[in-house]
Order: C-alpha cells, then sequence, then structure tokens
C-alpha cells in the first residue's frame, strides 16, 4: 500500500500557520484540532514543521515566557517529506530511523497531506483486519 491510499482515506486537510504566528497561536491550533504537529508556511511555500516536541523542548529550555515568541525560532527547518507513491513501509521506516511522528506528503514542490504515526497505524490495523477475514472466508469455504 501507498500514502496516496492513506490520504485517499484521511483526507488532503493541510493545517498550517505563518512562521511569524506566536508559538501561543500554534499551542491554540494544536489543541483545538487534536493534532500533535502543524505544518510551518509562507503562502504554499512549507518552511518547516513545528510538533509537541518543538513545543515542549522550548518551554523546558525557556520557560512559559516562549510561548510569545515566533513559530520560526521554534519549529524545525529541515523537514523530511515523503510522496504518494511511498510504501507504508517506507515511511513507517523513515520515521522509525528519524525518531519523528509525522511526514508532509509532497507531489514536486506542492504539499498535499500530511501524514502522521497514527495514520498509518490505523492504516495497517485495517489491512490486518481484511486479511484475517479474508482468510477466515477461505478456511470456510475449504
Amino acid at each position: 500500500m501507498t500514502v496516496r491510499s492513506i490520504l485517499d482515506s484521511k483526507g488532503h486537510q493541510i493545517i498550517h500557520v505563518a512562521p511569524g504566528d506566536t508559538l501561543s497561536v500554534a499551542v491554540r491550533l494544536l489543541s483545538e484540532r487534536k493534532i500533535g504537529a502543524v505544518l510551518v508556511m509562507t503562502d504554499h511555500h512549507l518552511d518547516g514543521i513545528l510538533s509537541e516536541r518543538d513545543i515542549v523542548r522550548v518551554i523546558g529550555e525557556r520557560g512559559a515566557g516562549a510561548l510569545d515568541e515566533p513559530v520560526k525560532a521554534v519549529m524545525t527547518r529541515k523537514v523530511i517529506s515523503c510522496k504518494p507513491s511511498d510504501t507504508v513501509g517506507a515511511i513507517m521506516e523513515k520515521m522509525t530511523s528519524g525518531k519523528f511522528r509525522h511526514l508532509p506528503v509532497m507531489e514536486g514542490d506542492r504539499i498535499i497531506g500530511l501524514i502522521s504515526i497514527g495514520d498509518v497505524v490505523k492504516w495497517r490495523l485495517r489491512e490486518f483486519e481484511h486479511e484475517q477475514e479474508a482468510l477466515r472466508d477461505y478456511i470456510a469455504t475449504a
């Protein structure tokens, strides 16, 4: 299975903030949407990604005053992405070896979605359930 399959199932909605938005604005958005990361974008260009880990790290280092800082001061600038044609196994490996939980999905220079490790786990569980059902059907008709 591919990343495109996951996106087609979960949707292509892209939640983002601007680099100049304060960290508190981003935290509110993460909380309201119940998500763990948000893309940082200027117009349609990806500048970075901001995750819960980034926020915890900066508050641990600088205290609650960091919430007034711009997102660009805290975000991860080197963003690893994937393509819609990448396999689920390949992105699982990428996430595991890179120790991150969110991957923007790029088609050329265009962002078409964001995949989380939760999305991958849900997809794999659904896949296993379908396989089990097919095996049960096979055994029942054999």
